[in-house]
């Protein structure tokens, strides 16, 4: 997860504990018992840990969806 005062890799990385590879994927989630419902957090994720987190987030009932990533910073238009 990307903390926004932590210093940042110039290329965003994958969410997985120890992954050093690059994000492929946005998985969009939110806890309802601590979000609003319209609140959106991010993980990034590369190709071999999407299924992965996506299971983790989805099995809690968290994820919202999972999109490409473009690059830049998650969650820009």
């Amino acid at each position: 997860m990307l903390l926004p005062d932590a210093p940042q890799p110039e290329t965003p990385i994958c969410s997985a504990k120890g992954c050093r590879a690059d994000a492929v994927w946005v998985l969009v989630w939110n806890n309802p018992k601590l979000h609003t419902p319209d609140r959106r957090k991010t993980w990034l994720a590369c190709e071999e840990h999407r299924e992965h987190l996506s299971q983790f987030l989805g099995v809690r009932g968290f994820l919202k969806e999972v999109l490409p990533f473009a690059g830049g910073t998650p969650g820009e238009s």
